[in-house]
């Protein structure tokens, strides 16, 4: 049995929510902490559900990698992120050498705290920085100021060098209002002159019913135009792999040796737990999401309890194979592309199967594969850097409709 080998765990409790984020989050308060005052009687119910949760699921392999994300999980105090990491190592166990990421935020930690989450066993850090600029930080609805920040960086900083954490990523998001060339590479020269280990660099997403998604529909956002946003991705490209980083998925990039493994389970198509409201599970290829509010979270965790295996996780198919359109879409955002020859096994295809489906598809990217957006080395397929990445949705849009034309899903 292929049992998952990571675990994702989804803390939704956040001071405030940011102006453009749709994520399952429950904001507490600028004044919330884990473990006493504000909103800690919040937390700790939810930690219990959490539990209950990681119960229910059938024992199987020691996880490999494990994340722990949100929301502000750095709002955790140190003894209950320990008293998590103690229960899912109870549960599962933990192959040596795991790596064990917190998503931390500048504004809720201090040097006390960051110590007590390495001694709880975390060695791996995502610091949501998002921006440099006090203006910018505001106009997101962010609660750190930039000097928060630098501060944040270089304790973390400290420890990475002193050996204590094994890696660290700092986020930063592009495309934001207003943005130009000239703020853009000062986000990044600033990012790079701190030198963490690994850089996450998403777009700006608009999402309904997010501040973001009412100022854009007064008119009251200005977003970089298609060429600007270009532009961006080019120069971040560039800037960065000058620097020595690697981009090993579209919005991923890193020195060598410190690509994140758990993002790659999610982008090479295997197995992962999934903990948490509104958390996404994928076990055996099934993938289904937890409800999204607290309530039905809770809800949901009666049922699966008073079920007990005749409907609860134990009884998820085992054999069933992710869809093939979904390792496409997942497989095509990594550096190293997709193998359509090792895919469409789930599908059967014999060999002038493959082919004639190959030709088709190289006939819905006629255009991308001329002007050199995506590349084929055998029967692999991948984008190239930044022309490809940065139209990533146009190309898959196009993947999608030549499975369309295939009825290439694979059967339940």
């Amino acid at each position: 049995m292929n049992y998952p080998q990571s675990a994702y765990l989804h803390i939704p409790f956040c001071h405030r929510r940011c102006f453009y984020c749709d994520f399952p989050v429950v904001p507490l308060g600028d004044s919330a902490r884990g473990d006493h005052g504000p909103g800690s009687n919040s937390i700790k119910s939810y930690l219990d559900m959490l539990f209950r949760d990681i119960s229910l699921t059938p024992k199987g392999f020691p996880l490999a990698t494990i994340y722990i994300g949100g929301g502000t999980p750095s709002l955790l105090s140190s003894s209950q992120v320990g008293n998590l990491l103690d229960h899912l190592r109870s549960h599962f166990g933990f192959q040596y050498g795991a790596e064990i990421t917190l998503e931390i935020d500048p504004a809720s930690f201090d040097k006390v705290s960051l110590e007590g989450f390495l001694d709880a066993g975390i060695n791996r850090l995502s610091l949501g920085a998002q921006s440099f600029d006090d203006v910018v930080l505001n106009e997101l609805g962010r609660r750190h100021s930039s000097r928060d920040l630098l501060e944040a960086c270089d304790l973390i900083q400290d420890s990475f060098k002193s050996g204590r954490l094994f890696s660290w990523s700092l986020d930063l998001i592009k495309n934001l209002p207003c943005q130009n060339l000239v703020s853009w590479k000062r986000q990044l020269l600033k990012a790079i002159s701190i030198s963490p280990p690994h850089l996450s660099i998403y777009d700006l997403s608009i999402e309904k019913g997010t501040v973001f998604a009412w100022k854009m529909s007064r008119g009251e956002l200005s977003l970089p135009n298609h060429d600007l946003s270009f532009d961006i991705s080019r120069i971040t490209s560039q800037m960065l792999k000058e620097a020595g980083f690697a981009r090993y998925e579209i919005s991923n990039y890193a020195l060598p040796g410190h690509a994140s493994r758990h993002n790659r389970v999610y982008w090479s198509g295997a197995s992962w737990w999934g903990f948490g409201q509104g958390a996404t599970a994928c076990p055996w290829g099934k993938r289904f999401s937890r409800p999204r509010t607290r309530d039905l979270y809770k809800e949901w965790l009666v049922k699966q309890e008073l079920a007990l295996k005749k409907n609860s996780l134990d009884s998820i198919e085992k054999v069933q194979a992710i869809p093939f359109e979904d390792l496409l879409i997942v497989g095509l955002r990594r550096r190293e592309g997709v193998n359509i020859k090792d895919l469409s096994r789930v599908l059967g295809w014999d060999n002038n199967q493959l082919k004639l489906n190959i030709n088709l598809l190289k006939m819905f990217w006629e255009y991308p594969l001329e002007k050199g957006w995506i590349k084929q080395n055998g029967w692999r397929f991948y984008l190239t850097d930044p022309e490809g990445m940065e139209i990533s949705n146009q190309i898959l849009v196009q993947m999608l409709r030549w499975c369309e034309a295939l009825n290439c899903s694979s059967s339940d």
